[in-house]
């Protein structure tokens, strides 16, 4: 049943407006399964995420253990954990997925990480902060979710620096991120506030 924020084909009014989802969130899910994504999400993050509300709960729960099973297949990667976040915010930016941005950002918080370099992600490429490998990663990326092709001078770049694996695993950074972008840019999901929630219990 759909909620009161949207008419009759599931459409949030809020869409008309340009500054809210495109369907209204489900705050009660049907099917076991999505009843305890609910419940393990609310315990980690203080509530349900806007993706899952908006976009999972519609979809077979497969769909959104396939979404869960690109975070397990991250923990087989054997690229610096920095690097890997470096890499999957600097796509989120770049697409302006505002979701992705700043629950990776919380992701980095949680995990310790240094955050007068995210900080400085915008200027990555003049920054002190920043290694050559880090910045060579970073230029690969950006061209390739920008332009969509390979900049042959960056790829280069970064073969001095990084092995075949590690490169495929950059690639992977890339196309996976871009899973997660795409599905929240589609339907207008914006941040849940993550990082100010963190700052502020912190």
């Amino acid at each position: 049943m759909q909620t009161q924020a949207s008419n009759a084909n599931g459409v949030h009014e809020a869409a008309a407006l340009g500054n809210g989802p495109l369907l209204a969130p489900v705050e009660n899910p049907r099917g076991l399964m999505m009843k305890l994504a609910y419940f393990f999400t609310r315990k980690r993050f203080g509530r349900v995420l806007s993706p899952l509300k908006i976009h999972s709960a519609r979809l077979p729960a497969a769909f959104g253990l396939f979404y869960s099973k690109v975070a397990e297949l991250d923990k087989k990667l054997v690229l610096p954990a920095e690097t890997v976040m470096l890499l999957r915010e600097q796509v989120a930016r770049t697409n302006v997925c505002l979701f992705c941005i700043d629950i990776g950002r919380w992701a980095t918080i949680q995990a310790s990480m240094n955050q007068a370099k995210f900080d400085a992600l915008e200027s990555y490429q003049t920054s002190p902060l920043f290694t050559e490998a880090e910045r060579a990663a970073l230029d690969y990326a950006t061209v390739l979710t920008k332009e969509k092709r390979v900049d042959p001078d960056a790829f280069a770049r970064m073969t001095r620096f990084y092995t075949e694996r590690e490169i495929c695993e950059i690639v992977w950074l890339v196309a996976s991120e871009h899973l997660y972008n795409m599905t929240n840019i589609g339907l207008n999901i914006h941040s849940d506030m993550l990082c100010d929630l963190t700052r502020k219990n912190a």
